[in-house]
């Protein structure tokens, strides 16, 4: 089952002026619950509004760890975060109780526990078009995915896979992503232009995410909540459930 929910422009801008309010707020508006054992961990894919310095690791210019960027954060310093705080995602486990910050996978100083309560895979300038990830040099979300089966292993080789499948059982999955194939390669390059119209270009990058769970096989559907921002004057959220 897939439910879709789509915002007229007026509503989008409202939505989106809210949206920066809160998240310039919301470390004062959100107090931290207590534990949630239900929740054992959260694994996050997309782009840079998801990605908390993967891009640090990576050979490309879309880097947010230099300032302004940061200043806002723990002891002032630019993670990689290209925010001046905390991302969204980084609200969200703080306020769940998993853990204050979600860190990026491909930090080489990470130890066990942290990897436990769960990494974010993302990629700032990514998409779910193939060609933007290629564009901007950056990880690709079948990339981020293959990182995601090696996590598997890693922590598999240290807790067992018991243990292992019992935090993923339980773990949040998120997707952030969809910004960029409009606004660094749709509507800047003359590429996929030439091929698809607007609609038909929507079209093409839902499926091509379609695609990339199917062909991995590495997440299952009813696990996952994808926030996908197309910017066709409407924002749409699709939740997919089994």
């Amino acid at each position: 089952m897939e439910s879709c929910h789509k915002f007229s422009f007026p509503l989008l801008t409202l939505l989106s002026l809210y949206m920066s309010f809160f998240v310039a707020h919301a470390e004062g508006l959100l107090t931290p619950r207590p534990f949630n054992n239900k929740i054992t961990a959260a694994f996050v894919f997309g782009d840079s509004t998801v990605d908390p310095g993967n891009n640090n690791y990576v050979k490309t210019l879309f880097r947010g760890n230099f300032p302004p960027y940061g200043k806002d954060f723990r002891d002032h310093v630019p993670t990689g975060r290209f925010t001046n705080g905390k991302l969204s995602t980084d609200l969200i486990v703080s306020y769940v109780g998993i853990k204050e910050y979600l860190p990026p996978y491909l930090d080489p100083n990470l130890s066990i526990e942290e990897l436990m309560t769960g990494v974010s895979f993302a990629s700032a300038g990514s998409g779910f078009d193939p060609l933007t990830p290629q564009i901007s040099s950056v990880i690709s979300l079948p990339k981020q995915l293959e990182y995601f089966k090696e996590y598997k292993k890693r922590l598999q080789s240290a807790i067992g896979n018991r243990r292992t499948e019992a935090i993923i059982k339980e773990a949040v999955f998120l997707i952030s992503c969809g910004t960029n194939d409009f606004v660094v390669n749709y509507f800047t390059l003359p590429i996929r232009r030439k091929s698809y119209t607007v609609s038909a270009y929507q079209q093409f990058v839902l499926q091509s995410f379609k695609q990339v769970l199917q062909g991995k096989g590495l997440l299952e559907p009813s696990k996952i909540l994808l926030f996908d921002c197309e910017l066709q004057v409407a924002t749409t959220f699709h939740i997919f459930s089994g």
